[in-house]
Order: C-alpha cells, then sequence, then structure tokens
C-alpha cells in the first residue's frame, strides 16, 4: 500500500513536467538538385511562433517547442512553400525537405502594396521581384538601369545614375523633364528615399544598389493609391538582407571597361549575424571609382554608403535599428547633335556612343547673389557633378499584442544634401549668332569688334574675328589664321545649385484578425524642411568633343581690353538663372484596409486613404546688381555686370492640398497554383516643390497647384505550371488635369521663362505580362513585357512664340495624338543556362518607336540592347561572373531636348519647324554604350 502511494505521488508530482515537456525540431532543407537552401525561413506555428533560418548548408533547429499538433512551414524566395502538420509528443525530431522552384516567385511574400505580408498569387496587385541572383546580373550602373528588368517599367538612364526617369502605364506626362520619378515612390525596406522632389531634386540621388539589397518588389500602379504617400504611379522597394543565425558574409571586387577603354573599380561588402541572445545584425556597402561610359577629362563617379541594422528579437516580434550614411560624387551627361529627321545620325564630329560634351575640369569661384556685400563666393569645379549626402536613422518595430493584435510601426530621420556642379544645356551657338555675345552680361554692354578666343589652360590664341557685321546679317570673319572648330562656341551654363533636407516620416499599421477579416488601419506622416539655391552662369568653350574652356576678351584698336571672360571662361556671373527658395512641407495621411476571405477561394481587399499635404514657404525675388563697372567696379571686366541678386522682396506660398484615394480589389483562386484577380482605383497627385520654384518667378503666388486625378482599371491572371509560371495584366488607366509649362528662351531680350500652365488628360490601355518557361532542369526562358496605346486625349500647349511678350502668344491643340515618350511595345527576353558550376544568360531587350513630343512630328526609333553573362563557382566560397551590356553597341535614342539651340525644348519641334528647317540640327540623348565588366565574389 504504501508502495502505491509513493508511486501515485511521484506522477502527480511529474505531472506538470510530463505536460509541459518540450522538443527540439531539426533538419535540412535542399532544392531539386539536391543543393542546400540558405536563408530558408522555418515556421512552427506555436503562440507565439517559433522560427528559424537554415544556414549555409541548409540546415535548420527549432527548439523549446511544447507537446502538441502544429503547422510548419518553409518558405524561400524562389521556391514553392512548404506546409506541413506535425506533432510534437515530447522526444526530438529531425526532418529532410525539398523546395520545388517557383520561377516567378508566385508563391513569395511580398509586403509592397500590401498593408501585411501577402503570398504574390493572393494578392490583388501587380507585383514584380528581383532577387539578389538577379540584381547581380545587372551591370551597376544605377538604379533605373536596374528597374529595365521590370515589366511595364518605362526607364530612361541614358543620363548615368542619377538624373533618371521612372514610370508605368503612361502615368507619364510631368516626368518627363527634369522630375523623372514624379509619380512613384522610390523605397528603402518600406520607407520613401526622399519625401520632396523637384527640379534636379529626385529620390534617385540618394539610392544606391550594393550587396546590402536582397531583393526589390515592384507595385505598378493600383495600391500604390492607398500604400504610398502621394505616388499613386507605382512603388518600387529596395529591401534589405534578412537576419541569421550564422556569421555570414560577402564581398565582391569588380572592375570593368566602358565605351572607349573606361575603367570602372569597385567593391562591395556585406556581413550578418548573430550576436547572443537573440540579437542579429547587418552591416556592409560599397565604394566604387568609374571613369565614366562616355569620355570626360574627369571621373564620372566616385564614392559610395554604410548601411546597417541591429535587431532585437523577442516571443512577440522584433525591434530594429537601422541606418545609412551616403558621400557619393556623380555625374549626368548631356545631349548629342544629330541631323536628318528621318533617320538620326550624330552631328559635328560627335558620335552616338562616346561624346559627353560636358565642360572639362576646372576650378573657379564665382560670387554668390546671395552675399555680395560680404564677398560671397561659390567654388564651381564641373567634374563635381552632383554632390549627394545622406545620413538616415531609423527605427522599425513589430510586435504581437494578443487577442490576433499586432502593431508595426517604421520611422525614419534624415538629413540631405545635394549640390551640383555641372552643366546645363551643350548646344550649338554659331559665332555669327548675336546670343554668343548677348549672353556675356546681357548685353551691358554688347562687345563688337575683335573677339578674341585663347584656350584658357595654355593662354594659347586659338582665333580672332570681327563681328562688327552681326547687326546687319553678315557673318563674323576670322582676322588670322586661326579657327573655332565648327565655327561655333557651345551654348552651356555653370549649373550650381544647392539643395539640403531635413526630413521625418513614419508609417505606423495597426493589425487585428478576426473570423475572415484582415483589418489594417493607421497613419503616416512626413515632415521635411528643404531649401534650393540654384545659380547659373554663362560659360564659353569649344563646340566639339572633348570641348576646352575658352577666355575671351574683345581688343579693339586704340581701346582697352575688355574681358569678356574670366580666366577660366566663364561669363555672365550668376546672370542666367537664380533662385532662392525654402519650404517645410507635412505630409499626414490616414489608412484602413480590410482584407476579407469571402471563401476558401474569394478574397475581397478594400482600402481607402486621405491624405492632406502642406506646402509653406517662400521665393526671393531678384534683380541684376547694378553698380558702374559690376562687382569689381572695373569698367575692363564685363563678366560680373550682371549677377543677379536678391531684392529684399519675398513671395510666399502657403497651401494645403486634401484628398481621399480609394482601391478595390478582387482575387479568385482558380488552384493552388492559379488566381485571377481585378482593381480598380483612384488616387491623386499633389504637386510637387517645382510648382512655386519654376513657375513664379519674380511674380506673387497666387494660387494652389492643381491636384492630378490617376483613374485605374486593371484585370490579371497568375499562374505557375510544371515548367512555365506567368502573369498577364491588362489595364486602363487614366491622368487628368496634368499642368504642362515649357522652357523658353527670348532670344531678343535674353530672358528665360516658363510659359503658362495649361492643363491636360491621358489616356492609356495596355497589356502586361511577364513569364519564365524552363523545359529543361538547365535551361530558362524569361520573356516580359508591355503592349500599350497611349493618348492625349485632351492636350493643349501654350505657344510664346519665342518671346517673352505675350501679345503674340496662342494655344495649339494636340488633343488625340499619341502620347510622347511612351513606347507601344517594350519587352525583355532572355535565356539562361546553369549545370553544375557553370552558369550563363543572354537577354535581350527591346524599346519600341516612340513619339518624341505631343505633336507627334518627330519619332524615336525602336532599338534593341543585347547584354549577356558567364559564371563559374570555383569552390564552395570563390565564383567568378563575367557581365556584358549593350554588346553590340546599339546607338538607340532614349529621349530628344528639342532643336539644336539654345532655350529650345521638344515641344517646339513641330511638323511646320521640321518641314522648314529640314537640314536643322537638334538634340538627342543615347543610351550608354557597352560596357564589360568581372566579378569577383567570396561567400562564407
Amino acid at each position: 500500500m504504501n508502495l502505491f502511494k509513493c508511486l501515485v505521488a511521484l506522477l502527480i508530482l511529474t505531472q506538470p513536467f510530463l505536460l509541459n515537456a518540450q522538443s527540439t525540431i531539426g533538419g535540412t532543407v535542399s532544392d531539386s538538385n539536391n543543393q542546400p537552401i540558405s536563408g530558408a525561413t522555418v515556421i512552427v506555428n506555436a503562440k507565439p511562433n517559433i522560427y528559424n533560418i537554415t544556414n549555409s548548408e541548409g540546415e535548420f533547429n527549432l527548439e523549446n517547442i511544447p507537446t502538441g499538433q502544429y503547422t510548419l512551414s518553409i518558405s524561400h524566395l524562389g521556391f514553392k512553400p512548404i506546409k506541413e502538420q506535425i506533432e510534437v509528443n515530447g522526444t526530438d525530431r529531425s526532418f529532410s525537405y525539398i523546395l520545388d522552384t517557383d520561377l516567378l516567385n508566385l508563391h513569395t511574400v511580398v509586403i509592397t502594396g500590401n498593408f501585411t505580408p501577402k503570398d504574390q498569387l493572393e494578392s490583388s496587385t501587380s507585383v514584380s521581384t528581383l532577387d539578389s541572383e538577379q540584381i547581380q546580373k545587372v551591370y551597376p550602373r544605377g538604379t533605373a538601369n536596374l528597374l529595365e528588368n521590370i515589366p511595364g517599367t518605362f526607364t530612361d538612364a541614358s543620363a548615368g545614375e542619377v538624373f533618371t526617369k521612372v514610370y508605368t502605364r503612361g502615368i507619364s506626362a510631368a516626368a518627363e523633364d527634369d522630375m523623372g520619378w514624379y509619380y512613384v515612390s522610390l523605397q528603402e525596406d518600406g520607407l520613401p528615399v526622399s519625401l520632396v522632389q523637384h527640379s534636379y531634386y529626385s529620390p534617385d540621388i540618394f539610392n544606391r544598389v550594393d550587396l546590402t539589397t536582397n531583393k526589390v518588389e515592384a507595385l505598378r500602379g493600383g495600391s500604390a493609391s492607398i500604400t504610398a504617400m502621394n505616388a499613386p504611379g507605382g512603388v518600387y522597394n529596395f529591401i534589405s538582407r534578412n537576419s541569421s543565425e550564422d556569421l555570414n558574409g560577402e564581398v565582391q571586387l569588380q572592375t570593368g571597361v566602358q565605351g572607349e577603354g573606361n575603367m570602372l573599380y569597385r567593391v562591395d561588402a556585406v556581413l550578418g549575424g548573430a550576436l547572443g541572445n537573440n540579437w542579429f545584425f547587418n552591416s556592409g556597402g560599397h565604394y566604387r571609382h568609374d571613369d565614366g561610359a562616355r569620355n570626360t577629362d574627369f571621373t564620372f563617379s566616385k564614392g559610395g554608403q554604410f548601411k546597417f541594422d541591429l535587431t532585437k528579437e523577442n516571443s512577440r516580434g522584433y525591434f530594429k535599428l537601422y541606418g545609412k550614411y551616403l558621400n557619393d560624387y556623380t555625374n549626368r551627361y548631356n545631349g548629342v547633335a544629330a541631323t536628318n529627321w528621318d533617320n538620326p545620325e550624330a552631328a559635328f564630329g560627335q558620335n552616338f556612343n562616346n561624346s559627353a560634351l560636358l565642360m572639362p575640369s576646372f576650378d573657379a569661384t564665382i560670387p554668390d547673389g546671395r552675399n555680395l556685400s560680404e564677398g560671397g563666393t561659390n567654388s564651381f569645379n564641373p567634374s563635381n557633378g552632383v554632390h549627394a549626402k545622406d545620413l538616415a536613422v531609423g527605427f522599425d518595430l513589430f510586435q504581437n499584442l494578443g487577442n490576433n493584435w499586432s502593431i508595426k510601426n517604421n520611422m525614419k530621420f534624415s538629413s540631405k544634401s545635394a549640390n551640383w556642379q555641372t552643366a546645363i544645356s551643350n548646344v550649338f551657338v554659331s559665332i555669327s549668332d548675336p546670343t554668343a555675345y548677348y549672353l556675356v552680361s546681357n548685353g551691358n554692354p554688347f562687345p563688337v569688334g575683335q573677339i578674341v578666343f585663347k584656350n584658357a589652360n595654355s593662354g594659347a590664341e586659338l582665333a580672332r574675328i570681327d563681328n562688327s557685321g552681326i547687326f546687319s546679317g553678315n557673318s563674323s570673319e576670322y582676322l588670322t589664321g586661326g579657327t573655332l572648330p565648327n565655327d561655333a562656341i557651345m551654348g552651356t551654363s555653370t549649373w550650381y545649385k544647392d539643395n539640403t533636407a531635413d526630413e521625418f516620416m513614419q508609417q505606423l499599421t495597426l493589425n487585428k484578425s478576426w473570423d475572415k477579416h484582415d483589418l489594417n488601419f493607421g497613419f503616416a506622416t512626413g515632415f521635411s524642411d528643404t531649401s534650393v539655391f540654384t545659380q547659373g552662369s554663362f560659360a564659353f568653350s569649344t563646340y566639339e568633343n572633348n570641348p576646352q574652356m575658352l577666355q575671351v576678351t574683345l581688343e579693339n584698336p586704340g581701346e582697352p581690353v575688355m574681358a569678356l571672360s574670366d580666366e577660366y571662361g566663364v561669363s555672365n556671373y550668376g546672370g542666367l538663372f537664380f533662385t532662392n527658395s525654402r519650404a517645410k512641407i507635412s505630409q499626414v495621411a490616414g489608412f484602413a484596409n480590410d482584407h476579407w476571405e469571402v471563401s476558401d477561394k474569394i478574397q475581397l481587399d478594400l482600402g481607402v486613404r486621405f491624405e492632406s499635404i502642406t506646402h509653406k514657404g517662400s521665393n526671393d525675388r531678384y534683380a541684376p546688381f547694378t553698380q558702374n563697372g559690376g562687382l569689381d567696379q572695373d569698367e575692363t571686366t564685363a563678366y560680373d555686370n550682371n549677377i543677379l541678386a536678391p531684392t529684399g522682396e519675398v513671395d510666399e506660398f502657403d497651401y494645403t492640398y486634401n484628398y481621399v484615394s480609394y482601391s478595390f480589389g478582387l482575387n479568385y483562386k482558380l488552384t493552388e497554383d492559379a488566381s485571377v484577380f481585378g482593381r480598380l482605383s483612384k488616387g491623386n497627385k499633389a504637386p510637387e516643390l517645382n510648382y512655386y520654384f519654376n513657375n513664379y518667378a519674380n511674380v506673387p503666388i497666387n494660387q494652389a497647384g492643381e491636384v492630378q486625378k490617376i483613374n485605374q482599371v486593371e484585370v490579371g491572371l497568375k499562374s505557375i505550371l510544371k515548367d512555365f509560371s506567368f502573369t498577364t495584366t491588362v489595364f486602363w488607366s487614366e491622368l487628368k488635369d496634368i499642368g504642362i509649362s515649357n522652357f523658353e528662351y527670348d532670344g531678343d531680350t535674353g530672358s528665360i521663362f516658363y510659359t503658362p500652365i495649361l492643363f491636360n488628360t491621358s489616356r492609356t490601355l495596355g497589356l502586361e505580362w511577364e513569364t519564365i518557361y524552363k523545359p529543361f532542369q538547365n535551361i530558362a526562358f524569361r520573356f516580359n513585357g508591355i503592349i500599350q496605346d497611349p493618348k492625349a486625349t485632351k492636350w493643349n500647349l501654350y505657344d510664346a512664340a519665342g518671346t517673352a511678350d505675350t501679345a503674340d502668344d496662342s494655344t495649339v491643340d494636340y488633343s488625340g495624338n499619341t502620347l510622347p515618350f511612351n513606347p507601344k511595345l517594350m519587352f525583355n527576353f532572355a535565356i539562361e543556362y546553369s549545370k553544375n558550376k557553370v552558369s550563363s544568360f543572354l537577354k535581350w531587350r527591346y524599346t519600341g518607336k516612340r513619339e518624341a513630343n505631343v505633336a507627334n512630328a518627330f519619332q524615336l526609333d525602336a532599338y534593341s540592347v543585347f547584354d549577356a553573362g558567364l559564371g563559374y563557382q570555383i569552390n564552395r566560397n570563390l565564383s567568378a561572373n563575367l557581365l556584358m551590356t549593350n554588346i553590340f553597341n546599339s546607338d538607340g535614342l532614349a529621349n530628344f531636348m528639342g532643336a539644336n539651340s539654345f532655350g529650345a525644348n521638344a515641344n517646339g519641334a513641330t511638323s511646320e519647324f521640321i518641314e522648314n528647317n529640314p537640314d536643322a540640327s537638334f538634340i538627342v540623348i543615347p543610351i550608354l554604350p557597352r560596357a564589360t565588366l568581372l566579378q569577383l565574389n567570396y561567400t562564407f
């Protein structure tokens, strides 16, 4: 009896331990070739969830799992996920899993365009992804160059790494000049890179792609209206690497040859792992030295960035501290001269592949119009291009609150600056054109007589001319044997801009799941304190490949020598452009979205967003500084006689834009691997700061800008078959209330101005597709693209008749024409091969014919670009890759800037103009030339 009581007592005492017995689950994850998959996420749906990331051997280990029935989930980008019911009974268990390839990542969870992560197949959005492997197959020429691989996305990366253009579905009208990201949001880890845009200040200035980027998610239109801040055209989200239990990293060395032997040197590195006690870190970045794709006498790009994140995980979620420091110099290319409107050919000895026509490096000191009385100056060297600096620190948290509630908050502070020192414009100006002399000091005085051009570096005289006959219609005459190339100078300006912005942004999302609903609601805020200063001076240089700066004087017999430029060739100090403005931007948005699982097959997505954006700031009025002899009070120096400076008057603006956007989506699941979806969206686009900075020079800002309206409808199909996966989407998009203003130059008065704004409407109907076919284990075919019909349904342009005088102005109606700069056909086709240690690819990118202006008077021909790559896995840790882009050196034309004359624009090249000027030259911007890159990667 005593023995029986002892056994009962023992059972009672051990019962809690039996009930709480815990187990360890481990195993391996590999692909269909039996190769380990590193970085796969393994989750057991305990409360809270228990998860692990597979190491380099594909191994995982989940500890302290209580006895019970669970769902074990395994997922990794590029593979179909696995969900399996498992039983934990107090003993340790080991599993082995093989993941099948998910050719288009349709079973991958995406976060962009969704308030909570969604399986892409179940999402009613048009999202494409580029994983790290695909990113590494693209020659590193900047953000826009990478996004050329996204279906339905038009990119213009012809200027280089920055000053690029990206848009989708014909939502493009305000993104065709110098704000090429106008309608879309460029994001890093779910928050915008920058809150504001204006001329020469776009988010691509502050974004660089390197090994710290794990993947890119690209959302085209649709739910961008309710998930992004003032960006209804789409979202391009660059997502950083995930945390890992094991210490791991990668070092990449790259060297390349571009164009006519221009070199690129670059090093990337990334390191991550666990610090113990559920702390994890990632850090990395890059540095590069790039001579550029075209020929210049200076380094085109140099600098880099460093990024980090530090994550603490707990039983309910995580806390993450992250940051970035960018310190980078890069430049941008202007256009190239061409003739023959029917079949453009490079003119004046220039070359579509290699000509840059940028001013050479020199160190000038130009008076700062804002601080003339204090002797303020700005250093200027066109080799600096744009010096971008960005210091950003952020905090991201996610926590399960219990009872199916969770909270996520992502916030970031950044301090940005972008200092531009480069050339704007590079057009032909004949030595017999009065413009060449008027711009010395806006005609004060107008130099007439013997003009002497000297090489600014050596001081050697290149040419001496007599321009006395230009007012009577006669050509300038050479007085000695020396001549200038092409009998012209280059119409160019020193383009100095100082931009700064201190910004704070955040997005708070609360999630409540119950029954068949997944409700998300919250708010987003953004605050930016920004300023811009712009100053432009005329500069004398030769009009030829590799221009030389010209020191210019007026040397009439019996009269004192008059300096028309300084020793570097700079003239009309600060007399061409002046902007001194500042603004404070407040953006506040509230949103709600319900994802309703109506049935096992039907999911409904309903979202609404209220947004309020306030622009408060001011522009300085300005006038030429007047003083006998100019700033230096020297009658023999004409180049400082017309400096634009503040008058003390200020034009203020304070406008708030309130609007409501909504988006409704429906997803119908045909099978486990196929679904159809539809979406209706109404979005809005508030003006950017260029509306105030550009359009109200020296006049009151008497009205708010117009909010553009974007209406979109799309219907799509997503499917995964055994060897073939595809998505296809039919869309209709309409953009209304597009404010259009042209940049003009009045040759009679020397004034530069913007024409009054007219409001227009465009419509685009199209079909996007993305497919991959893998008929054999080692060969895959990728094919994506777009067919579209872009129309300018209502389109009027203001014709200033080439003068600032409004008496001869008129309006021209181009309604019904094809919308410019939108190809009707655009696609990427690639063949990929991999076996054992060898991999390779060949890609064909086709960009169809485009109208070069809304007058439809000139077309940019279709062009093709071929890229190729070859890779070899030397050993487990070391690999080598060879990349080539534009193998056949295609001279495709990406953009058109109008006639080859100072102040011209694309819309000025009407049918009448072309008919009357069949032999005229014009400015086009070619795509970048051939480049070859060798990569050496070491991973551990």
